[in-house]
């Protein structure tokens, strides 16, 4: 639980303060009637068999009084609640090492097959859309409600050689956020192997003026916020060896975090996973584990392990299940304050019931 407004919570010293009043007037009492012992007798006898009933009242009174103060300090927690995503795009790998065999009949095939299966599953609400990358990174289709449009875009997959696993991810981000004002030409199309695509006050300059030339704020203006705020979309990306060319994949996973955006990401693959050559020759296909875990953890998002067709079809029915519903962090103060209402009814509702008194007096 997180709150708000921490520093209210030493109100809460209030409660241990009320508590010692009362057990100093419940003294007070004892004395008076040590004094008065006729007094002490009808006031026994008007409590009958069950003279702990007398403290049932008050105690409800500081559970009362508990659940106001914690209620003041503006407290949250983390529910599961329906998510509101409305665009998910997919960016998918498809340099040549998606021909190794080792995930039969081949990467390529059983990721197509469990693609398709999970667009199928995905909420009808959800619009999708399609990046690819190897060398470098392309728009396979735009956003759609349509499903057929994206399985047959799926089915038309060309392997090319090369990863630029960053580039594809720069591409997903525009294709999701188009006033984002990420220049594709130079970070995409035109940039060297290594470097930072987009600097952070680069982005933050294109965004306003992007913002400035719209004659209002852009879309990445609003959407900017702490990672993993942006609730309208994400990003799955699925690769399944290690970048060769393109820009710095965890460069572009903070852009996205900056933006607010998820990546969730999947490593596809085992580490015997070769490629077929010429002549008899084979290449190893590794998975980059390490940089496919990283893109997720600076954006929030989750990072799942492949080695198999079945693997790949359990993560993204997951992932599936995630669009739908999503831990979020959800203000609870007016539980608490529904709580105190209720305690204190309660409490004054056994007093009368009991004692034809309020609280303070039973």
């Amino acid at each position: 639980m997180r709150f708000l407004w921490p520093e209210m919570l030493w109100t809460l010293l209030l409660v241990p303060i009320l508590l010692a009043g009362y057990l100093w007037l419940l003294r007070r009492r004892m004395r008076v009637a040590a004094i008065a012992p006729d007094l002490s007798a009808i006031r026994l006898a008007q409590l009958g068999r069950r003279p702990f009933r007398r403290h049932i009242p008050p105690a409800l009174c500081l559970a009362a009084i508990t659940c106001g103060l914690i209620g003041s300090a503006g407290p949250s927690a983390r529910v599961v609640l329906p998510a509101d995503y409305m665009t998910l795009i997919l960016a998918m790998d498809v340099s040549r090492s998606m021909l190794a065999e080792d995930v039969p009949p081949n990467r390529i095939k059983a990721s197509q097959e469990a693609v398709k299966a999970f667009v199928e599953g995905l909420p009808k609400n959800v619009r999708v859309g399609l990046v690819t990358f190897a060398g470098t990174a392309q728009r396979a289709h735009g956003i759609t409600d349509n499903r057929q449009d994206i399985y047959e875009a799926i089915d038309r997959f060309q392997l090319q050689r090369g990863t630029a696993t960053g580039s594809g991810l720069l591409m997903a981000l525009d294709m999701l956020l188009p006033d984002a004002g990420i220049k594709l030409e130079s970070t995409v199309y035109g940039w060297e192997t290594g470097g930072n695509p987009v600097s952070p006050d680069a982005q933050r300059d294109r965004a306003s003026i992007a913002g400035a030339g719209g004659g209002g704020p852009s879309r990445a203006d609003q959407a900017s916020g702490p990672p993993g705020s942006y609730r309208s979309g994400a990003v799955v990306l699925l690769s399944d060896g290690r970048r060769t060319t393109g820009s710095d994949p965890v460069e572009a996973a903070r852009l996205a975090a900056r933006l607010g955006v998820r990546v969730h990401t999947v490593a596809f693959g085992t580490p015997e996973g070769f490629i077929p050559g010429f002549e008899g020759l084979s290449f190893y296909a590794r998975v980059d584990e390490e940089t496919l875990r990283q893109m997720a953890q600076v954006t929030q998002g989750e990072f799942f392990r492949a080695s198999n067709a079945t693997d790949l079809q359990g993560i993204y029915e997951h992932l599936a299940t995630r669009i739908r519903l999503e831990r979020q962090d959800t203000q609870i103060g007016a539980l608490f304050a529904a709580a105190a209402m209720a305690l204190t009814l309660l409490a004054i509702g056994l007093s009368l019931a009991w004692f034809r008194s309020m609280p303070v007096r039973a």
